[in-house]
């Protein structure tokens, strides 16, 4: 399930085109940045077990997200840093020990066909991407702009540059996700409110890109009203006619016609994007004014490595 994936293709929601993009946006733009590429570039957003990988050519390469224990010809690589990579070097993925998906970056971008102004992969549309498809054996992915390492790696294999990214940023409410009431919130009775933030909810095997089908105690509307299809979003909880939640994720559906009882705060789509069937977590709601602040945090964030990461990068490619 390893496919090319940017920020995701916004502007269309209006022709029933979702947005998509990585599941985890902030991994991928550190990738990126790590690498010297502009945040939008595109990345290869993998799913364990993962895609081996064969440089035909010198590479700088960035891994975030997901740990799957990275290995360059058999010696294990750290991930959150950027490595200078030697021609007909392999790069393999052996055993997943945290998060759900890794992004890997190349320095100077991915040769992808834009597709509606992003080279995020619509599977059903079967657009954007590399065919507009999960990456296959043979496949051949140019990079978009060559840049000649090799004088920088002499004659090593690898070389893990002396610099990595943290992804902490001061949000550290493991096993929580937090959320905005949705139009609907009140559709749900008393006992249910109290259910949706006391009860832990279990991601189940139902669950892909599109959406995370969630095990819990069911919950319970009173008002039993046929919906108008509206529109929802990345975060979107849904309740399911069966009293079960349905989170939905980057290749959601433009328009859905359940009850929105919540949307998870954008700065939780990433860790949401890590986690896997098996996983449980809590709700918790928060409000605007905590949800925009939050945001500004990350941004500051993700601005600080760009700015430390580039700066770095120049002295050494200028060197």
């Amino acid at each position: 399930m390893d496919t090319i994936q940017d920020l995701g293709r916004y502007g269309w929601q209006h022709a029933g085109i979702n947005p998509g993009g990585a599941m985890d946006k902030v991994s991928a733009q550190v990738a990126n940045i790590l690498v010297g590429n502009e945040t939008t570039e595109a990345v290869i957003e993998l799913h364990f077990p993962a895609s081996a990988f064969f440089f035909e050519q010198p590479s700088l390469i960035a891994i975030t997200g997901a740990d799957f224990s990275a290995t360059l010809n058999g010696e294990e690589i750290p991930g959150m840093r950027p490595v200078l990579v030697s021609k007909y070097s392999i790069l393999q993925f052996h055993k997943a020990i945290n998060g759900a998906r890794a992004y890997l970056a190349v320095h100077g971008g991915l040769g992808t066909e834009p597709w509606l102004n992003s080279s995020s992969t619509h599977l059903k549309a079967e657009a954007g991407g590399y065919k507009g498809r999960i990456l296959q054996k043979d496949d051949e992915i140019a990079f978009r702009k060559d840049v000649d390492l090799c004088p920088l790696l002499e004659k090593k294999e690898f070389e893990i540059l002396p610099w990595k990214a943290d992804n902490d940023w001061g949000n550290n409410h493991r096993g929580e996700i937090w959320a905005l009431p949705g139009h609907e919130w009140n559709w749900l009775s008393d006992p249910s409110r109290q259910k949706f933030f006391e009860e832990s909810f279990l991601i189940t095997n139902h669950s892909d890109r599109m959406g995370y089908h969630l095990k819990g105690e069911p919950l319970c509307a009173t008002i039993k009203e046929e919906m108008v299809s509206s529109a929802v979003s990345f975060g979107t909880v849904q309740l399911l006619p069966d009293g079960q939640l349905i989170v939905l994720m980057a290749d959601h559906q433009t328009t859905g016609g359940y009850p929105r009882l919540a949307h998870v705060i954008s700065v939780h789509h990433s860790r949401l994007g890590q986690m896997k069937p098996g996983d449980q977590f809590c709700f918790r709601f928060t409000d605007q004014l905590t949800a925009e602040e939050l945001y500004i945090k990350q941004q500051q964030h993700l601005l600080q490595l760009q700015n430390a990461c580039k700066f770095k990068l120049e002295q050494l490619l200028d060197g």
